[in-house]
């Protein structure tokens, strides 16, 4: 199974956000352990970059996203991306480019903190724990 990561899942495990850490580090490691195949979206990645350089420094944010592309696929975002996602139902133009990226990719679900922004997604939709709980084979 290829799961896509909201931004806001490795955010919380980068940054140890509580209380969120815990679950989202565990979903984390369904990757590591490659019980499942994990995907970033192309705009996670710079923004991950982009708010840990703030939150942290410049070389920590390289070590961290280093690892992150050692860890994940990277789902790309194009011109077809971005128009598809301009044509969904979603309320939110990053919550779109996210899903019709992750479609493209061939991902078959996507996890996140923020379940109720994907209420117009055709993927399913996992909150860290619920991914835990449904424990889904690579």
């Amino acid at each position: 199974m290829n799961v896509l990561f909201d931004t806001n899942v490795v955010l919380d495990v980068l940054l140890g956000r509580e209380p969120f850490v815990h679950d989202s580090a565990q979903t984390m490691a369904l990757v590591e352990r490659g019980e499942v195949r994990g995907s970033l979206c192309a705009t996670t990645v710079t923004t991950l970059f982009y708010l840990c350089h703030r939150a942290l420094d410049v070389r920590q944010a390289r070590i961290h996203v280093g690892a992150l592309l050692d860890l994940f696929d990277v789902a790309p975002v194009t011109r077809v991306v971005l128009a598809e996602a301009l044509e969904a139902a979603f309320a939110d133009y990053e919550d779109a480019v996210l899903h019709a990226a992750a479609r493209h990719a061939g991902c078959h679900a996507i996890v996140t903190r923020n379940v109720r922004d994907f209420a117009a997604a055709s993927l399913p939709i996992y909150a860290p724990r619920e991914l835990l709980l449904t424990r889904p084979n690579a």
